[in-house]
């Protein structure tokens, strides 16, 4: 998930907040603050990541002397009257320093301006009463008035029992407010911490446009002992920690605590509003290109050419075309489709969504990735990246190669047409650019899920087809025996696309597309990119789409 090597945290370990020991769970070993910080609250001995307190957190994340706290002590502490309440609160300032259990101002990282709240687990398990959610809230409006994005930290045991039906109104008030914030266009980032439990999973923790994990980090709604004791069920091993959230779909990804500074700095980035060129963005000349408008080799060739196990992958064109790509994961619903991932880039400094079909390097990678063949989880995370291109104005670029969407019981169980079907309208009506490359095999309804494009490209010897040669020769001559005789007939191949208007521009191979010639295309692609973005960029987002619309209508 990092995109970054680790860098040492440099920091005045004089000050309060860095002086705090810190003691790991797993082996009960503690450490004094300056170990503890530069080792980022990771235990030296066995590596489990450690409680964090608020202001240790805020230390290590945030530019030095950049950081302004907001809020001050609540007025009304025991909304409830509860016996007790009062002290306990007073307990649990002096144990954690601070006066509630999130602590929230504007701060830089790595200059880059945010809202950034910390949620203390030394405070009442950073439990959610009525001032956290106040605060929470607050800071959103506040965000909005500044037009700030917003990082949260999470870390909670839950609702809080002493503030009962009140502290249960602070899901529904945060919530709004994450919604309000969203509806502004503006970037809230949440990451989990150990442990993120109850009403908060259930409100403001689950809302991020992106959504990061610590790893091994308890997250759910229901604790395993409340889950035992109300079903009797016996918990698996890894249930409920940040990797299982990950694996079901839920996150965007793991967040390490020697990267934190860096990725979160590259996601501030990466979502501002302004839908403009980056500066110094320079469109080369197109070298001298082989003509590839016509058919050198027979349309079963190419076919053959296209399921080659060597053929360059969409990894091998992103490496090359973007400055760097941070995947993101999960569909927020049920799992994370390896088969189609999605993630953010950058083209020239210019941030770009990136969606890809990928079949994997290996036997074990392929079956890992179920051969390039996405299930209705991977259209439903790329509809979710696009929406949040959209909402960020950046433009989409997809990388096409997939024999076909999955076609089985689990996939329809799970709704394959639906989720193709909205994919398509949803790509359709995007008020960005979007672009469409085939670099294999374009099959049937599986490649037209990400080939709403208002330019469709295909490199030379790439395929697009109603379906599979085998497919189709079965259907029309009851046997698969015939497939070269349908390839022939099918007008699959590149040349015959174009001059039906179905694609827009051919790219060269220079011979196949192989580890050879990956830098050669890449470089036709990325000067052909350059000119794609210049031209969309200067219309606006209703014009971008008009253009779409009337792009397919003609046929």
């Amino acid at each position: 998930m990092a995109l970054f090597s680790k860098k040492p945290v440099t920091k005045d370990y004089t000050t309060r907040a860095v002086r705090m020991h810190g003691t790991c769970n797993a082996c009960k070993k503690t450490y004094d603050g300056s170990t503890s910080l530069e080792n980022y609250y990771i235990c030296p001995d066995c590596g489990k990541y450690m409680t964090v307190s608020a202001k240790a957190r805020i230390t290590m994340l945030v530019d030095e002397g950049t950081f302004e706290p907001w809020f001050k002590k609540p007025k009304d502490e025991n909304p409830l009257k509860i016996e007790g309440y009062e002290e306990k609160l007073e307990a649990a300032r002096k144990k954690s320093g601070a006066s509630e259990a999130v602590t929230i101002g504007k701060a830089k990282i790595m200059g880059e301006e945010t809202v950034i709240g910390v949620c203390d687990p030394n405070f009442m398990i950073g439990s959610m009463g009525h001032e956290m959610g106040e605060r929470i809230t607050a800071a959103f409006e506040r965000a909005i008035e500044e037009r700030l994005p917003v990082i949260l930290y999470c870390c909670s045991g839950g609702a809080r029992m002493q503030e009962a039906i009140i502290s249960l109104m602070q899901m529904e008030k945060t919530a709004a407010a994450v919604k309000l914030h969203s509806d502004a266009g503006l970037f809230y980032c949440s990451v989990l911490t150990d442990p993120t439990m109850g009403g908060v999973t259930a409100s403001f923790a689950m809302l991020g446009d992106i959504i990061l994990a610590e790893p091994g980090a308890r997250v759910g709604f229901a604790g395993p002992r409340v889950i035992e004791q109300t079903i009797g069920q016996k918990l698996p091993a890894g249930f409920q920690t940040s990797e299982f959230l990950l694996e079901h779909g839920m996150i965007d990804g793991i967040l390490e605590r020697p990267y934190a500074r860096e990725n979160l700095a590259f996601l501030l980035r990466a979502h501002k509003t302004e839908r403009t060129l980056a500066k110094g963005f320079k469109i080369k000349s197109l070298p001298q290109l082989p003509n590839v408008y016509e058919e050198t080799i027979s349309a079963w060739e190419k076919v053959k050419m296209c399921r080659n196990a060597f053929r360059a992958s969409a990894m091998d064109y992103i490496d090359r075309v973007f400055d760097c790509f941070y995947e993101l994961h999960g569909d927020r619903c049920f799992r994370d489709d390896g088969a189609l991932i999605g993630g953010l880039a950058t083209f020239s400094g210019m941030p770009v969504t990136v969606l890809a079909d990928l079949r994997g390097s290996d036997l074990q990678d392929r079956m890992k990735r179920n051969f390039g063949m996405p299930m209705p989880d991977g259209y439903r995370k790329a509809i979710r990246l696009m929406k949040q291109a959209e909402k960020f104005g950046r433009p989409v670029v997809t990388f096409i190669n997939t024999s076909g969407a999955f076609c089985g019981i689990d996939a329809e169980e799970r709704g394959q047409g639906e989720a193709i079907a909205r994919s398509i309208m949803e790509m359709a009506g995007l008020k960005v650019p979007v672009l469409c490359i085939l670099i294999g095999e374009g099959g049937s309804g599986g490649a037209l899920a990400t080939a709403a494009g208002n330019e469709v490209w295909m490199l030379e010897n790439s395929t697009y087809a109603i379906l599979s040669p085998e497919g189709y020769s079965s259907i029309l001559w009851k046997t698969e025996q015939r497939a070269e005789d349908a390839a022939a007939i099918m007008k699959l191949t590149a040349q015959e696309l174009y001059k039906l208007q179905v694609i827009d521009r051919i790219l060269p191979e220079f011979g196949g597309a192989e580890s050879e010639t990956a830098d050669d295309i890449s470089n036709v692609m990325q000067v052909c990119m350059a000119a794609f973005f210049k031209k969309y960029n200067r219309m606006t987002g209703e014009e971008i789409a008009k253009h779409r619309y009337e792009r397919f209508r003609k046929f």
